[in-house]
C-alpha cells in the first residue's frame, strides 16, 4: 500500500470562533485575536481505504474554549496527532472485547452526549453493568476520580478497567495485546504515537494513554448557555427565569439550589454527594455504597459523583442507577426534597417549585445542550 504523506494544519472554525475556543500546545497557552482549531488535520486515504498514518512526535493542539481554565496533562502522555488519533480507533474498535461485540463507544456514544440511553449499561453478552454510562464531556477536567465512585484517578488508570469487567467487555488484556500486535495496522500506529519499534512493545499502558489522548479532546462549550454569556444570543423569558432559580440570584423567585454543586462552566464541583435519592436509616444500609466502596469510609456510603449538567437533556435517564427517565422527574425529586439519610446534602430541602418554575428550570437546562459538540466529525468513528 502506497502511503500517502500527512499534512497536519491550522485551520480557522467558524464553530470554534463562536465558542471562544483558544490552542493549546504542550504546556503552553495561546489564545491568539484569531482563534485557531485545536488541529484540524486530514487523513487522506490509500488505496486500501486505510487511512495514512501521521509522522511520530506532531503535538497536538488541544483547543480551549476562553472560559476554560488550563486542564492538568500528564507529563508522561503528551498529546500528539497520532496518540489522539489511534485513541480515537481504539475507542470505537470492538477488539477490546471478548465477542467483538462491545467497544468504548458502545456505552458513550456521541450524538448522547458519551452516554448510552439506558438505565443501566449493558456488555457482552447483554450483561448488566452496575451503574448507569455517565458522559466523557469535558473529561479533560475530571481531576477528582472517575467514575460515579471516582475509583480512578486519572483517564489512564480508568481506560484499563472496562475491558476486563465481566460486565462490560468481558476480556483479558493479555489477549488484547496479543490482537494489537498481529493486527495488520495497529503496530504502525503505535509506533507513530508512543515511537515503539518493535511490536511486543504494544502494551495496554499504551492503549490506555492513546485512548485517554482522545477522551481530554472531547471538549463541551458551544451552548447557548455559552454564546448567551458571550452577547451573542439572549435567553428567552422561561430561560431567564429558569438561570434565576438555578442560581438563586432572584429575590422574588424560589431557590434551586442548583449551583452550588453544579457550578459553571463545568457545570459540576467534582464532589461526591448523597442526593436523598434513597432512604437509608443507617449508612450501611445503601445496597450501592457508591463512593463509600472506594474510600472504605463509612460516611461516604450512598456519596456518588456531581455530574456535570453539560448536555444534560440528551443525557436522560439520569442517577448513578438511572432511576429517572426525564428531567421533569429529576426536578420533582428535588422539589419534594429527597429521602433521609444521615449524610444526606443539606442543600437537599423542599424547593417549592410552581409548575411554572418547574417549566422554567427546564427551559434553563436546555440551554446547556451542544450541537456543535455531538456533531463534532473529529468525534466520530474513524472507520
Amino acid at each position: 500500500m502506497k502511503r500517502v504523506p500527512f499534512h497536519a494544519v491550522h485551520s480557522v472554525h467558524k464553530s470554534r470562533q463562536r465558542a471562544g475556543y483558544g490552542v493549546k500546545k504542550r504546556n503552553f497557552i495561546f489564545r491568539p485575536h484569531i482563534i485557531l482549531s485545536g488541529l484540524a488535520f486530514s487523513l487522506f486515504s490509500c488505496s486500501g481505504g486505510e487511512t495514512a498514518i501521521p509522522p511520530a512526535g506532531e503535538p497536538y493542539l488541544l483547543a480551549l474554549p476562553a472560559q476554560y481554565s488550563t486542564p492538568n496533562l500528564p507529563e508522561d502522555n503528551p498529546m500528539t496527532v497520532a496518540g489522539v488519533e489511534l485513541g480515537r480507533r481504539l475507542f470505537y474498535d470492538p477488539i477490546l472485547s471478548a465477542d467483538s461485540s462491545r467497544s468504548c463507544a458502545s456505552c458513550h456514544l456521541p450524538e448522547r452526549a458519551f452516554t448510552d440511553g439506558k438505565s443501566i449499561a449493558t456488555g457482552v453478552n447483554e450483561r448488566p453493568g452496575r451503574r448507569n454510562a455517565q458522559s466523557l464531556a469535558n473529561a479533560a477536567y475530571q481531576y477528582r476520580g472517575l467514575f460515579w465512585d471516582g475509583r480512578s484517578a486519572t483517564l489512564e488508570e480508568q481506560a484499563l478497567l472496562p475491558v476486563e469487567d465481566p460486565n462490560e467487555m468481558g476480556h483479558d488484556w493479555a489477549e488484547v495485546e496479543r490482537s494489537l500486535r498481529r493486527h495488520p495496522s495497529y503496530p504502525a500506529w503505535f509506533a507513530a504515537a508512543f515511537e515503539t519499534t518493535d511490536t511486543s512493545q504494544i502494551t495496554r499502558r499504551l492503549a490506555a494513554k492513546a485512548l485517554a489522548q482522545f477522551e481530554r479532546t472531547l471538549i463541551s462549550a458551544g451552548s447557548k448557555y455559552d454564546r448567551v454569556k458571550r452577547g451573542e444570543a439572549t435567553f428567552t423569558e422561561m430561560e431567564e427565569r429558569g438561570q434565576h432559580i438555578f442560581f438563586d440570584t432572584s429575590e422574588e423567585l424560589p431557590e434551586g439550589e442548583c449551583g452550588h454543586c453544579h457550578t459553571p462552566p463545568l457545570f459540576t464541583d467534582q464532589t461526591y454527594m448523597n442526593n436523598g435519592i434513597t432512604e437509608a436509616p443507617a449508612l450501611a444500609d445503601f445496597r450501592d455504597k457508591g463512593r463509600g466502596e472506594a474510600t472504605g469510609q463509612y460516611f461516604d456510603n450512598g456519596r456518588f459523583r456531581v455530574p456535570s449538567l453539560r448536555n444534560v437533556a440528551l443525557t436522560a435517564p439520569y442517577m448513578h442507577d438511572g432511576r429517572f427517565a426525564t428531567l421533569e422527574e429529576v426536578i420533582e425529586h428535588y422539589n419534594q426534597g429527597g429521602h433521609y439519610s444521615e449524610n444526606v446534602d443539606p442543600k437537599i430541602r423542599k424547593l417549592h417549585l410552581s409548575d411554572t418554575d418547574k417549566l422554567a428550570l427546564k427551559a434553563f437546562l436546555e440551554t446547556l445542550t451542544d450541537s456543535t459538540f455531538v456533531n463534532n466529525p473529529e468525534f466520530r468513528n474513524p472507520f
